[in-house]
């Protein structure tokens, strides 16, 4: 075998740049902020000259809005594998709390610090384009809940509805209590409850 080829099978490929600035720009968006948070570092952390920056995304405010999208990807692929191992209707429900404690439980550079897209949302002027991605994710999750709680009340549209946004309120509630306390702990509970309200239906 060759040098060239030795070198060529231990030195794993490089990241595309668009990938690393997602990817750097996650780490950094979560930890610091968005306002705290400058191009430079970014560039900086994903190994990238700033123009590969400007050659995958037009402005900063494109690489927030790849960010909120990427952060709403990253949560619905912990509740399709939650889902996947959920039986009834019940677990099903639980399976939306189990996703929000599971990415409590990611590794972050700088601790858990609560729902990085609404920490994104309270920085963002009120009708940026990144706020209302920010909502249709809320909204999402709220009918996620709505579906699985019509299976329990097939009869009952209405009742459906207010249960799922009661639960709703509960989750989000206690993400911001988790976020306060840096952990999962809040999640867990309010998972408890969400149990024991559906359990009496």
């Amino acid at each position: 075998m060759t040098e060239l080829h030795a070198a060529s099978r231990s030195t794993p490929p490089k990241r595309p740049a668009r990938a690393a600035l997602l990817e750097a720009a996650a780490r950094r968006f979560y930890a610091y902020g968005l306002a705290g948070t400058g191009i430079d570092t970014i560039t900086s952390e994903a190994g990238v000259a700033r123009k590969s920056l400007y050659n995958n995304f037009a402005s900063k405010a494109e690489l927030v809005t790849a960010y909120l999208h990427a952060r709403h990807e990253e949560w619905m692929e912990l509740y399709r594998a939650r889902l996947a191992g959920a039986d009834n209707a019940v677990e099903r429900v639980l399976a939306v709390f189990d996703a929000y404690a599971d990415h409590a439980g990611l590794a972050y550079d700088r601790g858990f610090r609560g729902c990085g897209l609404l920490n994104a949302a309270a920085e963002l002027p009120a009708g940026d384009p990144g706020r209302q991605i920010v909502r249709r994710h809320k909204e999402e999750v709220e009918a996620l809940l709505a579906g699985h709680v019509s299976e329990l009340l097939p009869d009952s549209a209405e009742q459906a509805g207010a249960v799922a946004r009661h639960l709703a309120f509960l989750l989000e509630g206690s993400m911001a209590r988790a976020g306060l306390e840096g952990d999962d702990r809040c999640i867990r509970e309010a998972r408890r409850i969400a149990a024991g309200l559906i359990g009496r239906l």
